[in-house]
């Protein structure tokens, strides 16, 4: 088993360990492998793997009453969202626009750009997206509603009648 490589300071009588973050040393060298793969092979990668949308992260959890779908669409807005409901599947679909592509085409309309930014780190998701579940239980299409609050997608869809718990009394 492979240990995490550590700073030791002798310094004092405390012990001192400074962890390094391998998450970010492995970030760092992900990001390195796909610039080499582009100037490697430049047109030759299959287009493929962009034109696929990204799927954001979400729960799904139930009441008596409801299933509850919330997902994460941070810098979102609402009319950016389709949700459908087929059956018992829920999709929501929608698109994250490239916020430096869009400044940049703003920008080549003004001439020149006055503030050349370069990227050197992309990890916020942009373009298409699309969340698929396949719901427990019957639900009741008509009643579904959604909110979308501080970048949070909530979907409540009621349960069809034949789908809600019922209590049963014991006697005797």
């Amino acid at each position: 088993m492979a240990t995490l490589p550590a700073r030791r300071s002798n310094r004092g009588s405390g012990r001192n360990l400074a962890v390094v973050n391998p998450t970010r040393e492995f970030e760092d060298i992900y990001d390195r492998m796909g610039q080499l793969m582009n100037l490697a092979f430049g047109s030759m990668m299959p287009t493929v793997a962009a034109d696929l949308p990204w799927v954001p992260l979400g729960d799904i959890s139930e009441t008596d009453d409801a299933f509850v779908v919330r997902v994460d669409l941070p810098g979102v807005s609402k009319d950016k969202i389709d949700i459908q409901l087929q059956n018992r599947e829920l999709i929501i679909t929608g698109e994250i626009p490239d916020q430096q592509e869009e400044q940049q085409q703003q920008d080549n309309k003004q001439q020149q750009q006055d503030n050349n930014e370069r990227r050197h780190r992309t990890q916020r998701p942009t373009g298409r997206f699309e969340f698929r579940a396949i719901l427990p239980g019957e639900v009741n299409a008509d009643g579904v509603t959604a909110q979308l609050k501080d970048g949070v997608l909530n979907v409540n869809i009621p349960k069809s009648e034949a789908a809600k718990p019922h209590r049963i009394e014991v006697s005797g």
